[in-house]
């Protein structure tokens, strides 16, 4: 009772500890909505990417030899690849599809931890599923083809034509892998870091040219795309608001760039690019063509670097006309190939060398001369029996792409474009929102 009646000594008062401000990441309600703008990007892309190598179709068949060539070698055709080749804009949407997919791992972690591993285990089977798809069919075909009467140089042919897609994938998976690591420096040194990481690929070059190194220059193949994938996870993140520690402040992960600095960066970029070309020892076309001493494109040099720059800040300063443009009069063709992008993507060059055997060799006719006005009249018709095939072949091997619930969560698609994709439920409550509301994700 005495010692619950004295009374209490005074004690010290105990300093606060120190604290240090930690980065953090919006939780699962702030996260943004689906990002429309990425959907719109990847789709004219898609498109982009279809029309230039069905452009490109040109083979002869003189009932032994088959000819490959180049139709877009031929006059002016190179004038084409400075507006169709836009690899630099899928490399931008799967760098914003990668952050957008760490943000759903992490939660509400200040910084990528293991869970950026599980990101990559999770969307490689995604990618391997049609990719296997694909090599089972034409290993069918080419076995077919090496039974059959024709000569078997045809077969090889074809069987070297049809997987070229494959090459931007392998490039695509060493960049997802690469993203916790990428992601992290990005948070370190803002911008700062995709400059530097743009400077790499330029003097790799530089030794290329300068000392003779040519087998060095391969590794431009990932460096020159890292660059527009590292635009696209700086974008992601800075447009859901992260927020890291530099220099004892928490400030925002990046700051996106006014219209104004994209614009004269993009064409900056596209008018150094053409510079390059004009006085070095690039040739015109930025991709590889018949007869070329180097490619552009294998591996990619100066002005298809510069060329990708110019062509991501352009879409993103074109970012409002584009999502208006993906929730109106491009709603349909953006929709579906959200869900469907991969399988278009592989295919294409499928669906063109059948439609070209099939006229060569079942109906044994030529095709129009590259560049001549009976090849310009019939693109038309050509186009449209590519794609006929190609909606067949989709429709056949489209269910191979993505998760058995890719119809509700399409953003975690391998190349699908990448908002915080709603579970089913959630999804079905959104929907009304957004017809309210329909420039609320564009914000």
């Amino acid at each position: 009772m005495t010692a619950l009646l004295a009374p209490s000594r005074p004690t010290a008062p105990v300093p606060p500890r120190p604290t240090v401000p930690r980065p953090t990441v919006p939780g699962p309600r702030a996260r943004p909505p689906r990002d429309v703008f990425v959907d719109a990007v990847r789709a004219v892309a898609t498109l982009c990417v279809v029309a230039a190598h069905w452009l490109m179709a040109d083979a002869s068949w003189d009932g032994r030899d088959l000819e490959i060539g180049n139709a877009l070698a031929h006059g002016y055709g190179w004038t084409a690849t400075w507006v169709l080749q836009v690899l630099a804009l899928l490399f931008l949407t799967a760098g914003a599809s990668a952050a957008y997919g760490l943000q759903r791992e992490a939660g509400t972690a200040p910084v990528p931890g293991p869970s950026g591993w599980r990101l990559v285990a999770r969307r490689l089977p995604r990618l391997l599923r049609p990719v296997a798809v694909l090599v089972a069919v034409w290993a069918g075909i080419v076995g077919a083809l090496l039974a059959s009467p024709l000569p078997d140089d045809v077969a090889w042919t074809l069987a070297r034509l049809a997987p070229q897609p494959l090459w931007f994938l392998a490039v695509y998976v060493a960049l997802v892998a690469l993203t916790p690591l990428l992601r992290r420096t990005l948070h370190a040194c803002g911008w700062w870091g995709v400059a530097a990481l743009a400077a790499l690929p330029l003097a790799v070059e530089a030794l290329r040219f300068g000392a003779g190194l040519e087998t060095l220059a391969l590794v431009d193949v990932v460096l020159v795309w890292a660059v527009p994938y590292a635009v696209g996870v700086l974008y992601a993140d800075a447009r859901s608001g992260l927020r890291v520690v530099r220099r004892g402040r928490v400030v925002p992960v990046a700051v996106l760039p006014s219209g104004a600095v994209l614009v004269a960066s993009g064409l900056g970029a596209l008018a150094l690019a053409a510079l390059l070309v004009a006085v070095g020892p690039y040739p015109v076309s930025l991709i590889g063509m018949p007869g070329d001493a180097i490619s552009n494109l294998g591996p990619p040099t100066a002005p298809v670097l510069l060329h990708a720059v110019a062509l991501v800040a352009l879409a993103l300063a074109a970012r409002e006309h584009l999502v208006r443009w993906a929730q109106g009069a491009g709603r349909r063709v953006v929709t579906a190939l959200a869900a469907r992008s991969m399988t278009v993507y592989l295919w294409h060059v499928t669906a063109m060398i059948a439609v070209v055997a099939f006229v060569l060799v079942g109906l044994g006719s030529r095709l129009p001369e590259p560049g001549s006005a009976d090849w310009w009249a019939s693109r038309p018709l050509w186009f449209g029996a590519f794609a006929l095939v190609l909606v067949g072949v989709v429709r056949l091997v489209g269910r191979f792409e993505g998760p058995p619930a890719h119809r509700d969560r399409p953003g975690d698609g391998a190349l699908s474009a990448t908002g915080r994709a709603p579970s089913t439920a959630a999804g079905a409550a959104a929907r009304p929102a957004r017809r309210r509301a329909p420039g609320r994700a564009a914000r």
